[in-house]
């Protein structure tokens, strides 16, 4: 076992499947060079206590929600993560997350519930490795009405 799995399991967390793109034009994720580029993740199908997989902050999604929300796309993208790089102590750096919001136009804390996924790299990979660059923003809707999406950048070893 990694340190790093070994690290969920302390946290009482367990890897889901990596989500199957429904799609044969994209994948979850493109290797180039030592970098992952990690496509949109959803919040399925991770089932996490406060977790919400549709609805809008702002409206019928509390900020609370939308923090463990985030931490759960987060851990799907772990698991992406896994599956392409065969061992998660072979990230060498969490590079950049952009975090998409779906809620109101009257919500303006995005941040605060991106940080769901940026404390969780945080937690696992430590600030020289977990600490990276971010966008958080709010979106009007995004697919199948999902309350968070994520996508990155991971540096990995070969």
């Amino acid at each position: 076992m990694s340190e790093i799995e070994a690290k969920l399991e302390a946290m009482g967390l367990t890897l889901p499947e990596p989500w199957a793109y429904p799609s044969s034009n994209r994948r979850g994720c493109v290797r180039v060079g030592p970098i992952l580029y990690l496509s949109g993740h959803g919040p399925e199908p991770p089932d996490l206590p406060g977790v919400r997989q549709r609805g809008k902050l702002g409206v019928d999604v509390s900020l609370e929600e939308g923090y463990a929300t985030a931490r759960a796309v987060a851990l799907l993208m772990i698991a992406t993560l896994k599956a392409e790089a065969g061992d998660l102590d072979k990230v060498k750096r969490v590079v950049r997350l952009f975090g998409m919001v779906n809620s109101s136009p009257e919500f303006e804390q995005f941040p605060a519930v991106i940080d769901g996924a940026s404390d969780l790299f945080l937690e696992l990979w430590g600030p020289e490795r977990g600490q990276h660059a971010r966008t958080a923003i709010g979106a009007g809707g995004l697919p199948r009405g999902i309350v968070v999406e994520i996508n990155g950048e991971f540096e990995v070893a070969d």
